[in-house]
């Protein structure tokens, strides 16, 4: 596994109208890597081949195996094995939950909003953050302007953590829930809060997305794409605002929209 090297050349047959070509193109590589936590190992996945310590810290983190900076001990990455031995402080009930079910229903609806056991326990996020709509709608331009792999290859999805004026971290992955992972990690072993942020990304705002942003603390996702309603529920109740299709001169507010400042001049 070469690390950092995102994409590699291949021969291709074009065909434009009736006219076939042999050219050379640019494809985004996919590589699998075995997480060991503290000497077992743990889950298997694929990704882009770069900043793997920050997606495993970042995988722990909205996992909820780790909370803290200080509960994580080490990452050591072995590129050329496929292979990360993460060590914690010790070992977390999360642990023994991971990927494990939960049909707890939420606010008596009877509906089942949290599908595993780890995320039956999050919390409301608590953040007065508030950013500006042309902020908004600057910063993904900005974003989207930085993915220089999925501009050579169509393969990638982009994420980014910003602040109201700019953006800390942009990372592409194969997988958009990898980039998410990428851009918290980052931030988490390098100390920065979360509740005066915002996440901004390429694709589908899932629950699942929700669950990431939720647990870390940040009050605010915002993407170019679509929600879906599963997501939104989760967001009404855990006091997340959700921003979709974000598009030059438009964007829709789904949810908790006090934290979107309408510009007085647009």
């Amino acid at each position: 596994m070469q690390q950092e090297k995102l994409t590699t050349e291949v021969q291709l047959f074009r065909l434009r109208g009736n006219s076939l070509t042999q050219e050379q193109d640019e494809v985004v590589r996919e590589v699998p890597i075995t997480i060991f936590l503290n000497d077992q190992e743990f889950v298997t996945m694929v990704c882009s081949p770069s900043a793997i310590d920050a997606l495993v810290a970042g995988f722990l983190l909205v996992e909820g195996i780790i909370t803290d900076r200080k509960d994580l001990l080490g990452i050591k990455v072995l590129p050329e094995e496929g292979f990360v031995w993460a060590e914690t402080v010790q070992s977390n009930p999360a642990e023994s939950l991971f990927l494990k079910r939960c049909l707890a229903s939420c606010c008596g609806r009877g509906r089942s909003t949290f599908y595993f056991m780890n995320d039956a326990g999050l919390k409301p996020v608590e953040a007065n953050f508030t950013v500006k709509a042309s902020q908004i709608k600057a910063l993904n331009e900005r974003r989207e302007s930085q993915g220089l792999v999925f501009k050579s290859t169509g393969g990638t999805h982009g994420a980014a953590l910003c602040t109201a004026q700019e953006i800390l971290y942009f990372y592409e992955d194969i997988g958009r829930h990898n980039a998410v992972d990428k851009v918290l990690g980052r931030a988490f072993l390098d100390g920065v809060p979360f509740n005066d942020k915002f996440v901004l990304l390429s694709g589908r705002i899932s629950s699942e997305m929700i669950v990431k942003v939720a647990r870390v603390g940040v009050p605010l996702i915002i993407s170019r794409s679509a929600p879906t309603d599963l997501a939104l529920n989760m967001a009404n109740s855990l006091n997340i605002t959700v921003v979709g299709f974000v598009r030059q001169d438009r964007l829709n507010i789904y949810t908790h929209p006090e934290r979107v400042v309408i510009d007085d001049k647009e």
